[in-house]
């Protein structure tokens, strides 16, 4: 169950970074984002490699193919195992996302990272969408869309909310594997997430990954909050 748990490295400070990686005994997955790869950059993935830790690489990528397609290869360079793009950039921005692996695989004979295609963020409502965004689709009605352009882009990995997961699994059903952030421990608090479900119902929905962060990383004893959300995941499969 530690394979399904992504931790979200969204705490300040290098130091801090490093300390928390290397106090969560069984952790695998590790969530770089924007703040902290704009702060620490390569460095930080290097740590994380040296580590043989797997790194969740999410800078949602959004621009013309080419540029996108660059920004691929160079964190396939890095080494990092899965990485986001926004899937309102387009089929065609997906399609030059997942060409930039092949070829990087083609040339490296490695295998490179996963594309995963991020569909409507969790802090994102239908009232966001109408008032921020002009979309007058719902917020269900714009996930099963943009999870049908990643599909004709040939991605088969996406991010979405849990509650969005089980509409997703009756339409698609396994093709995709979902990576769930905004996920809440019944013990944790809220925070800025609007779409939120606990560790065990995002499992039991359909999801393979979940991202944690705050409730881990905020807790006085992060080895602690993390056995916990592992021992949650275990009793669903049981």
């Amino acid at each position: 169950m530690s394979e399904r748990i992504i931790v979200a490295l969204d705490l300040k400070g290098y130091d801090n970074i490093v300390n928390l990686v290397d106090s969560l005994k069984g952790a695998v997955w590790f969530k770089v984002g924007a703040v902290n790869f704009t702060a620490y950059g390569v460095s930080l993935i290097k740590e994380l490699k040296k580590r043989d830790k797997k790194i969740f690489l999410d800078l949602k990528y959004h621009d013309i193919p080419n540029t996108v397609k660059g920004a691929v290869e160079a964190a396939a360079s890095l080494g990092v195992d899965m990485l986001t793009v926004h899937s309102i950039g387009g089929v065609e921005m997906m399609a030059k996302a997942k060409e930039a692996v092949k070829e990087y695989e083609d040339k490296n004979g490695v295998k490179g990272p996963e594309i995963v295609a991020v569909t409507v963020l969790t802090s994102m409502n239908d009232d966001n969408l109408k008032r921020d965004m002009f979309i007058e689709l719902n917020v269900k009605e714009m996930v099963l869309k943009l999870a049908k352009n990643a599909l004709n882009a040939g991605i088969s990995a996406i991010v979405a909310s849990a509650k969005e997961t089980e509409l997703l699994r009756e339409n698609f059903g396994d093709y995709f594997k979902i990576i769930t952030p905004g996920i809440r421990p019944v013990w944790a608090a809220k925070n800025d997430q609007k779409r939120v479900v606990t560790p065990g119902d995002a499992v039991k929905l359909g999801s393979n990954y979940i991202v944690i962060g705050r409730p881990i990383y905020g807790h006085e004893n992060p080895q602690k909050a993390f056995e916990l959300i592992r021992k949650e995941l275990e009793d669903v499969n049981t």
